[in-house]
C-alpha cells in the first residue's frame, strides 16, 4: 500500500506542477498580449531611472535651522553616496555625497578625508559637481545666505 501511495503522491505533484506552470504561461502570454504592455514598460522604467537620482532635482533638502534634520540628512546622503559607489554606480554615488558636503557644518575636513579614501577621477567629479548643488540648496532655501551659501564659498577655493 505504501508503494501506491508514493505513486499517487508523485502523479499528484506532477499534474500541480503542471498546472501551475501552465497558469504562469495563460497570464504571462495575456500581460505580453496586452496592447499597452510595452509603454507601460517603458514608462516603468523611465521611472526607475529618474528614481536613481540621475539629475538631482528632486532632492528634498532638510531645513538648514534643525541641526537634527541637517545630521540626518548628511548621515543618509553619505551612506547612500557609499553604497552606490561600492555597486559601481558612481554619478548617483558622487550626487548623493556632493549632496553630504554641501550641508556638512565642516566641509574642508569632509573633502580632505574623502580625498583620501576616494579614486581621484572620482574626487575630481565631486569637486564639479558641489557647485551645482550649492545652487540648487540654496534655491531650495529661497536664496537666503545661510549654512549652504558659506559651504559652497569654502569648497570652491
Amino acid at each position: 500500500m505504501a508503494v501506491w501511495y508514493r505513486n499517487a503522491l508523485g502523479v499528484v505533484c506532477g499534474v500541480a506542477g503542471a498546472i501551475f506552470v501552465g497558469y504562469c504561461l495563460y497570464f504571462d502570454h495575456r500581460r505580453r498580449s496586452d496592447p499597452n504592455f510595452k509603454k507601460k514598460l517603458r514608462e516603468r522604467r523611465r521611472r526607475a531611472l529618474r528614481g536613481r537620482g540621475s539629475g538631482g532635482g528632486t532632492v528634498t533638502w532638510p531645513n538648514l535651522k534643525d541641526q537634527e534634520a541637517v545630521q540626518k540628512f548628511f548621515l543618509s546622503e553619505v551612506q547612500a553616496g557609499e553604497e552606490l559607489l561600492a555597486q559601481g554606480e558612481i554619478e548617483s554615488g558622487v550626487d548623493h555625497l556632493s549632496r553630504a558636503v554641501a550641508v556638512c557644518g565642516q566641509p574642508q575636513q569632509l573633502l580632505q578625508v574623502l580625498q583620501q579614501t576616494l579614486p581621484p577621477q572620482v574626487f575630481q567629479l565631486l569637486l564639479h559637481k558641489l557647485p551645482s548643488v550649492g545652487e540648487s540648496i540654496l534655491q531650495a532655501a529661497g536664496g537666503g545666505k545661510d549654512g549652504g551659501s558659506k559651504v559652497m564659498e569654502e569648497d570652491v577655493e
